[in-house]
C-alpha cells in the first residue's frame, strides 16, 4: 500500500493493511454540487470517465516510478480498450520516470483551464527535485477531444528544498465560488496550498493562498501533514468546503481529528471551522435529498488499542460516520457498521470496514448512495479477500433496512474468486460510466499478489448488478506486471 499517513493512529492500528488507499472526495470542476455528486470526463463526450494510479509500477525498467490510467466511459461501460496510460516517460509531462517517484501517488480532476474538459492532476511526491530528496513534483494533465494525452504543465512547490512530499494530498473545488476550479495541495507540513482561479494552460494560476487547520490546544493534528483532503459542499451555499483529515497529539495514542473548514466568498475561511467525528477516507454527497452535503467518513480500525484502550468514535471492525449537512454546516451524526440494521456481513475484528468509501446516484432518485469497501474481510476460510457494501440513500438519509447489497468476488456473476489477501474493495468508486445516467461500480483490488485489477459492475437503473461485468487488468492496460503495481489502488477525486 502506497500511502502509510492513512492509518488512523500514532502509534497503533488495527487494519491488516500497511498502507493506504485513496479516499473519493466529491470534487467538483466548476461549482459545487452536493445533489449530484461529480463526475470527471475527460474527453467532453457526455459519459463519465475514471483516472487510477499503478503507484509502484515500473516504468522503462524503474522500479516505483509510477503510472496513470485513465478508462473513458462508453455506452458498455469501461474497458482497457479505450483508455490512456501515461508516465513521466510520456510526451508532454514533467520530469522523467525514476525509481522511486511514485507518479500518481495522488490524484484529483476539475477543469483547471476551463476549456470544457476536465484534466487531471497528478502528484509524484517522493520525486527527488534537484539536492530536495522527496521534494515531490505535481503536474496537471490537460483534457482535450482526445482526453489525457500527457499535454501538461508543472505547478512548482513553493517551498522548494524542504524535503515535504509536495503533492502528497490533493482536493479540487470552488471553495470561493466564482465559478472556477481551485486546486487544494499538501505536504508534510500543516499547511495547505491552495490555486484559486484556475490555471492558464501554461500553468499560471489565478492567484494563490495558504491555509492552516486550527490545531486543538496543545496539539499538533498534523504533524506530517493532512492524511486526506476532501472537497464538497456541505452548507449549501455553492461555494465548495474542505474536510481535512489528520491526528492529535495530545496523547500517546494520536487519535484521529477531522476538521470542517468551509468555503466563502473570500475562500476557505479558518476562523469557521470545526471538529468532526473521525475516519480517515471522507466523502461528500447529499444522502438525503435536502439540497446540503452530508459527510461520510470511514473508521475503518477496530474499538480497542492493543492494551484495550477504547478508540473514540469506533468500532469492531470498523465503522462509517456520517454528518448530515445544514444550512450552517456539519450539523446530526449517526453511525454505520456491519451489525446495522440488515448491512451485509457482520463486524468482525480486522475486517476494514470503512477502509474506502464513495458517493453516487446508483438508481437516479435524486439521493446519494454509498459504497463502502471493506478489504480485510474474511469469507469462509479466505483471509483477506475483501467484499463492497451498497448502501442506499432516502429522504429519511441512508437506509440500512432494504435493498442493501454485499458484494464479494464469489457473489454470482462478479468476476474472479475469492482468494487469501486480494483485498477486493481497497478503492471503490461510484461513477456513470455508460452514460445512462445512474451511477456504475468500479472495484480496485490487489489481485496476484499486488498486481491489482480493476472490477467493473453496472447499475441496472434500480441497483449494482453483474450482467456485463468485467475485469480492466493492467497487462490489457498498459502497464508492467513486474514487482507490484498496485494497478487500481487510487481513484481520482
Amino acid at each position: 500500500m502506497h500511502k502509510p499517513l492513512r492509518l488512523a493512529l500514532a502509534t497503533a492500528t488495527a487494519a491488516a493493511l500497511t498502507g493506504g488507499l485513496l479516499t473519493f472526495s466529491a470534487a467538483t470542476a466548476t461549482a459545487a454540487d452536493s445533489m449530484h455528486v461529480p463526475q470527471a470526463d475527460f474527453n467532453g463526450d457526455g459519459i463519465g470517465d475514471v483516472a487510477f494510479s499503478a503507484a509502484t509500477a515500473y516504468v522503462s525498467g524503474h522500479k516505483d516510478a509510477g503510472q496513470v490510467v485513465a478508462l473513458y466511459g462508453t455506452a458498455t461501460g469501461v474497458s482497457s480498450a479505450k483508455r490512456s496510460t501515461i508516465s513521466q516517460n510520456t510526451t508532454g509531462v514533467p520530469g522523467t520516470a525514476e525509481a522511486g517517484d511514485k507518479f500518481g501517488y495522488e490524484l484529483a480532476y476539475a477543469d483547471f483551464n476551463g476549456d470544457g474538459y476536465d484534466d487531471l492532476a497528478v502528484a509524484s511526491p517522493y520525486e527527488k527535485v534537484g539536492t530536495d530528496t522527496n521534494g515531490g513534483a505535481l503536474a496537471i494533465l490537460w483534457g482535450s477531444a482526445s482526453g489525457l494525452t500527457g499535454k501538461s504543465v508543472d505547478v512548482p512547490d513553493p517551498a522548494p528544498s524542504a524535503h515535504d512530499f509536495w503533492g502528497k494530498n490533493l482536493a479540487a473545488g470552488d471553495f470561493d465560488g466564482d465559478g472556477k476550479a481551485d486546486l487544494a495541495v499538501g505536504n508534510s507540513t500543516s499547511t495547505v496550498y491552495v490555486y484559486k482561479g484556475g490555471f492558464s494552460t501554461s500553468g499560471t494560476p489565478g492567484g494563490r493562498t495558504t491555509v492552516k487547520p486550527p490545531i486543538q490546544s496543545g496539539s499538533n493534528d498534523f504533524p506530517y501533514g493532512p492524511m486526506h483532503l476532501t472537497a464538497g459542499d456541505v452548507n449549501g451555499d455553492g461555494r465548495t468546503d474542505l474536510i481535512v483529515d489528520g491526528y492529535e497529539t495530545n496523547t500517546s495514542y494520536g487519535w484521529n481529528t477531522n476538521y470542517y473548514i468551509p468555503g466563502t466568498a473570500s475562500g476557505l475561511s479558518v476562523a469557521s471551522a470545526s471538529v468532526l467525528k473521525t475516519g480517515l477516507v471522507t466523502g461528500v454527497g447529499d444522502i438525503n435529498g435536502d439540497g446540503y452535503g452530508d459527510i461520510v467518513s470511514g473508521a475503518s480500525w477496530d474499538a480497542k488499542t492493543g492494551d484495550g484502550t477504547t478508540i473514540p468514535d469506533s468500532s469492531k471492525g470498523g465503522r462509517v460516520n456520517i454528518t448530515y449537512g445544514t444550512a450552517s454546516g456539519p450539523g446530526a451524526t449517526s453511525a454505520v457498521t456491519q451489525n446495522t440494521g440488515n448491512v451485509p456481513g457482520t463486524s468482525e475484528t480486522g475486517d476494514g470496514f470503512g477502509w474506502d468509501l464513495d458517493l453516487g446516484d446508483v438508481n437516479g432518485d435524486g439521493y446519494a448512495d454509498l459504497v463502502v469497501g471493506a478489504p480485510n474481510e474474511d469469507i469462509g476460510s479466505v483471509t483477506n479477500t475483501g467484499m463492497v457494501t451498497v448502501l442506499y440513500g432516502s429522504a429519511s438519509g441512508l437506509n440500512t433496512s432494504t435493498g442493501t447489497q454485499g458484494l464479494a468476488q464469489s457473489t454470482a456473476g462478479v468476476p474472479g474468486d475469492d482468494e487469501k489477501s486480494d483485498l477486493f474493495g481497497a478503492d471503490v468508486k461510484l461513477d456513470d460510466v455508460n452514460g445512462d445516467g445512474k451511477a456504475d461500480l468500479l472495484v480496485g483490488s490487489y489481485e496476484n499478489a499486488g498486481n491489482g485489477a480493476v472490477t467493473y459492475l453496472p447499475s441496472s437503473g434500480t441497483k449494482i448488478v453483474t450482467t456485463g461485468s468485467r475485469t480492466v487488468s493492467p497487462s490489457t492496460s498498459g502497464v508492467s506486471t513486474t514487482g507490484s503495481p498496485q494497478f487500481g489502488a487510487l481513484f481520482a477525486d
